[in-house]
């Protein structure tokens, strides 16, 4: 019997806080927060090669335009996250960041406005003190559903804004007790 490969979570640790303002690559880190919502960061990161496999390559035009046979057809996968509501939000999601696109010029530029466009630091003294919704990540959450965003909760905007670098946050003391 074969052996089933590992999933591979080392892009995520590649990517994780490093600031980017590639529209694709900010889809890519939406959708594993959506996917990771109720999961595992684990569960959901180790699932790239399967949403770019079902999602067209994470190319936001075709990912925009996929139909409800599609749906279904991701649904059938059987290494696929398969909430039929997080594959709807994905393409949702898709077609609101073409609609940002449209009024901002790209997704990245509108993100990132809302930390003026540099990484917003956050330094707390123990691990425990890093919260994990914030007054910001409440009031982008607000905004990206007023854009038509779905699956965008204060926690996984919050977890989507660290992943994306926009947001770091620092613990001075990494001591266990």
């Amino acid at each position: 019997m074969q052996k089933k490969s590992q999933p591979n979570y080392q892009w995520y640790h590649e990517q994780w806080g490093k600031p980017t303002h590639d529209d694709r690559l900010l889809f890519i880190l939406l959708t594993v927060g959506t996917f990771q919502a109720g999961l595992s960061w684990k569960a959901a990161a180790g699932k790239l090669s399967v949403f770019l496999k079902n999602f067209h390559n994470m190319e936001i035009q075709k990912v925009a335009g996929m139909m409800p046979d599609d749906v279904e057809r991701v649904m059938q996968d059987p290494e696929m996250i398969r909430n039929p509501r997080k594959i709807q939000a994905t393409i949702q999601n898709a077609q609101a960041i073409l609609a940002v696109q449209q009024e901002y010029g790209s997704f990245a530029e509108y993100m990132w406005d809302f930390v003026g466009g540099v990484p917003r630091l956050n330094v707390y003294e123990e691990v425990y003190e890093v919260p994990n919704v914030t007054p910001l990540s409440k009031t982008v959450a607000k905004d990206l559903k007023k854009h038509g965003f779905t699956f965008v909760g204060p926690v996984v905007t919050y977890m989507f804004m660290k992943a994306s670098g926009m947001i770091q946050d620092e613990v001075l003391n990494r001591e266990t007790k």
